[in-house]
């Protein structure tokens, strides 16, 4: 019994904090702290109020961000947005496992399945597949959440929306050095400069990160350029400049470990992963332009614009023996793409039958030209260097895409809103590399939606919002699940008979204030999938999809905000998840568990921060369900409760253009030393399935500001 309500412990607390605001008493007051602020997003497009948006949006702040890690991951702070998966693989080769509502569980590199954008402009190709290690987090203002019916306003993404801004430059010129130091070699330094010059706003940040890796063959460093440059021009119209660079060369990639492996020994690497010196080369470079400019009194025009180029070379551990087939691409990927786009939006505010109503209408446009190539990643009896070629070919991706959302306030206390997207996504590839044995692979494929949307909001009080939304989603497969036929992964040619899968959407929720401190929100959300998207064979170093019939996701989610004080305030957030395959296939039961989604997810936090000292610290808790490993269900990671605990000082010298500012941050992970898995390789072919998680861990960093 004992055990069983220790096991229980992480959701008492979520739950009693959850619920406290709600079942607190409107007695003597707890000190004179002010209520919480509005926070505004631009989740739909046109900046409102986060209470007034008929969909589940989260946001983190920018001093949320320098809170809760050297500010290298996603997975630092987005751990505790509802609903959302960040899981940190400890392989940089991989990035991060993003998913959202269970839509990007699945993919076992990058992020697919939830859409990415940085200052607006799109971090996810048109096929789906985007990269989260482009954000820079150490100039970010803050991050948005976009979750359920919402999402398919932003076209081909199925599960949610994650946007990361750019801070602005400060009103005066502002110069800060930054060191973070963490265990197994991890350094990152970081140099940020802002501020204000005549008409013009600049932000410009360097940083450089590197580390020895907890596991065996996990070494990573990264380079990392971002810049935002606003000029105000005339008639209150504005400029802006993003540019952002990325290099991540030689990231070693330890591989999954099977079970026995972990057991044996959690920071070790496979032993092929040192055989072939697995590894990948990843270079990025972007620039965006964005003008927006305000028309008569309440009107907009927003025109954006961007282009950039990616370089990726990996290195695999495909058996050299496997590699012999005339048709097999080689176990080295090396591709090139140049990608650009374009978006134009008018928003128009005016009043329909006496009552608010906004209307926005746009259209986008996306295009990725890749040049992709194969080689042997042996010669001779050497393995891990490049060898004869493979496989050449040039794969190009486009989306066109138009979109109309409109908002009306159609009585003091009632709203409703509705938007349509309709999206073509056209994929082809020419094929360079034609051999006796291995013929034309040339191919093309077309697909194409009309995704709605509707919600309607009544707010009974100021402090109680209550929404309903429901929409309809499509995600196509990717460039990489297109690659190759289904015949165990070795061949190539494209996969012909994948379809895009689509999605029907629902969720009712509410979002209120039961204190004038404190925050409650809670949504609940049914999702069913049509030719949901699933590995069909794994095998060779390749893996091959099909579409596998229906899916259900059904789940609540939950958080609160509580200032309790001057000092003291409390945060959590609680998700209920149930993701299930309603049709067989392959050798996978009906009724069986997505893999890579856990049945439950929880974060509480205790903050201290007295507003008469520069100190403040938190005592954090984090616990995630059973996370199947494979569609099969005989393979799981367990589930765990992590804590954590962090502190803080800020010390200031001096005032106004002439001040000093020293920002110091020390956390300790996983304070209890628990042994876990921080997440698993979905349906991974030879079964190495696991990538454990570090043990207690100690990170201290500084930051050094001078306003001139």
């Amino acid at each position: 019994m004992t055990f069983n309500l220790f096991r229980k412990t992480p959701f008492i607390c979520c739950v009693a904090l959850v619920a406290a605001p709600t079942l607190a008493q409107t007695g003597p007051d707890m000190g004179t702290a002010e209520a919480l602020p509005e926070v505004v997003v631009s989740a739909t497009r046109t900046p409102e109020d986060r209470r007034d948006v008929a969909a589940s949006v989260d946001t983190v702040d920018a001093v949320t961000l320098r809170q809760m890690g050297p500010q290298i991951n996603l997975s630092e702070a987005l751990q505790r947005v509802p609903g959302l998966g960040v899981l940190n693989r400890q392989n940089y080769a991989q990035d991060l496992q993003i998913s959202s509502r269970g839509f990007g569980a699945r993919s076992t590199f990058g992020v697919r399945g939830v859409r990415l954008y940085a200052d607006g402009i799109p971090a996810t190709m048109p096929d789906g597949q985007g990269q989260s290690a482009s954000f820079d987090l150490g100039s970010a203002e803050r991050i948005e959440v976009l979750r359920g019916p919402a999402s398919a306003l932003y076209g081909n993404a199925a599960g949610g929306v994650v946007q990361v801004f750019t801070e602005d430059g400060p009103p005066s010129p502002e110069l800060s050095l930054g060191l973070a130091i963490g265990p197994d070699g991890l350094r990152r330094q970081q140099l940020k400069l802002g501020g204000q010059s005549g008409a013009v706003n600049y932000l410009v940040n360097f940083s450089h990160f590197e580390t020895d890796g907890w596991r065996q063959h996990s070494a990573a460093q990264r380079d990392q350029f971002n810049t935002k440059l606003r000029w105000q021009l005339p008639d209150r119209a504005t400029l802006t400049l993003v540019g952002g660079y990325l290099n991540m060369p030689g990231v070693q990639d330890p591989l999954g470990l099977t079970r026995a492996q972990l057991a044996a020994d959690p920071r070790q690497s496979d032993a092929n992963a040192l055989r072939y010196n697995t590894r990948k080369d990843i270079e990025n470079g972007q620039l965006g332009l964005v003008y927006e400019r305000p028309v008569g009194d309440d009107d907009s025009l927003r025109l954006m614009a961007y282009g950039g180029s990616r370089q990726v070379r990996q290195f695999q551990s495909i058996p050299a023996g496997v590699q012999s087939a005339a048709t097999h691409p080689g176990g080295i990927i090396d591709f090139s793409r140049d990608y650009q786009g374009l978006d134009a939006r008018y928003t128009w505010r005016t009043r329909l039958a006496e009552r608010p109503f906004t209307l926005t209408g746009g259209a986008s446009l996306d295009e990725v030209t890749e040049q992709r190539q194969g080689y042997q990643n042996f010669i001779g009896s050497t393995l891990g260097v490049v060898g004869a070629l493979r496989r050449d070919e040039r794969n190009r991706a486009r989306n066109s895409d138009q979109y109309l959302q409109a908002d009306w306030a159609v009585a003091e206390r009632w709203s409703v809103g509705a938007g349509l997207r309709h999206s073509r996504v056209r994929f082809s590839s020419r094929d360079q590399y034609i051999v006796p044995g291995n013929g034309d692979d040339s191919g093309a494929m077309r697909f194409q939606a009309t995704t709605p949307l509707a919600s309607v909001m009544f707010k009974p009080s100021d402090a109680l919002h209550l929404y309903a939304s429901a929409s309809r989603s499509f995600e196509t497969p990717t460039l990489n699940e297109v690659a190759y036929r289904r015949n165990a992964g070795t061949e190539p040619g494209w996969n012909l008979g994948l379809k895009a899968s689509r999605a029907r959407h629902l969720e009712v929720g509410l979002k209120s204030r039961p204190l004038p401190r404190a925050t409650l929100d809670v949504a609940v959300f049914s999702i069913h999938t049509d030719d949901e998207i699933a590995v069909d064979s794994n095998q060779g170093g390749r893996s091959t999809f099909k579409n596998v019939g229906r899916t259900q996701r059904e789940g609540v989610e939950a958080s609160s905000r509580w200032t309790l004080n001057r000092a003291w305030s409390a945060y959590s957030a609680l998700t209920l998840n149930r993701a299930r395959y309603q049709d067989a296939f392959n050798t996978v039961a009906a009724g069986n568990t997505l893999p890579g989604v856990p049945s439950r997810t929880a974060y509480a936090e205790l903050a201290w921060r007295p507003a008469s000292t520069g100190w403040q610290g938190a005592l954090e808790l984090r616990h995630s369900g059973r996370l199947w490993a494979n569609d099969v269900n005989d393979e799981y990671a367990p589930a765990y409760t992590v804590w954590a605990l962090r502190g803080g000082w800020r010390q200031v010298w001096g005032q106004g253009d002439q001040a000093w500012r020293l920002d110091t941050l020390a956390r300790i992970d996983n304070l209890r030393d628990t042994r876990h898995v921080g997440s698993v390789i979905v349906n991974e072919g030879n079964r190495r399935y696991y990538e454990a998680a570090p043990g207690r861990t100690l990170m201290v960093s500084a930051t050094l500001t001078r306003a001139f």
